[in-house]
């Protein structure tokens, strides 16, 4: 057999190093999905969904439904922080104050669904999330039109994109929205929104990136493979690229 001479020790050490640096995740993002209202089942889904985008995509993917997460030690770790159907009121005072001031530091933020059925007493949210949700009809099948398709998030999607989902009607809508996707209230009963009816957009905010959806109800949604590289791609804008 062949003695092992120490060059070799030293280059087998230098190749495991270097793959292991090449493989490392370079960013980290935290999915939050505590809820205070309705909890929404699709969540498990969803947050499996992220996990898988994170190892395919390069990313590391922690998740929690604790709100002490929420610290300015622990937030500055992540490159995003994705609210996945987060509903009602599911951080305190302090928490607040921390996330932003993370998203002042240039933090991102991902809203999943339920995101804008959050924290309805708290006004900047309102403003980093984009609109409040106010009412839903049935699940149904409806028309969606991609207003944006050179977005990282949209550029993947036929114009008109027909899915079936559970949409909502917003409120307080925020000036400063840049659009990606709308929904036509003629393809569907029950929109309350009008001609302009956002389903999907982003913005700088207060230093950092915030994007939103309100696509991903169903646990279909995360089996469908248009809507998950919409959803990576609302992380990688949160996330700086």
């Amino acid at each position: 057999m062949k003695k092992i001479t120490s060059f070799s020790l030293l280059l087998l050490l230098l190749v495991t190093v270097s793959g292991f640096l090449v493989n490392k995740p370079s960013k980290r993002i935290l999915v939050f999905s505590k809820t205070r209202g309705y909890h929404h089942a699709s969540i498990a889904a969803g947050v499996a969904a992220v996990q898988k985008l994170g190892m395919e995509n390069g990313f590391a993917v922690d998740t929690t439904t604790d709100s002490s997460f929420f610290s300015k030690k622990t937030l500055k770790k992540y490159a995003a922080v994705v609210f996945m159907s987060t509903t009602g009121n599911v951080l305190n005072d302090e928490e607040q104050a921390a996330f932003e001031k993370y998203i002042q530091n240039g933090g991102g933020f991902v809203g999943v669904h339920a995101a804008t059925d959050t924290e309805y007493d708290w006004p900047w949210y309102n403003r980093l999330v984009g609109a409040y949700f106010k009412s839903h009809p049935k699940q149904q099948e409806a028309v969606l039109t991609v207003t944006d398709p050179t977005n990282i998030s949209t550029q993947h999607l036929p114009t008109t994109w027909k899915r079936f989902d559970e949409w909502y009607n917003f409120k307080s809508m925020q000036p400063d929205l840049h659009v990606l996707i709308t929904i036509d209230e003629k393809s569907y009963t029950g929109g309350e929104n009008g001609d302009m009816h956002p389903m999907a957009w982003y913005h700088d905010f207060d230093g950092g990136r915030a994007f939103y959806t309100e696509l991903g109800h169903t646990d279909e949604s995360y089996q469908d493979p248009l809507y998950l590289k919409h959803l990576l791609g609302g992380i990688e804008y949160a996330m700086g690229k």
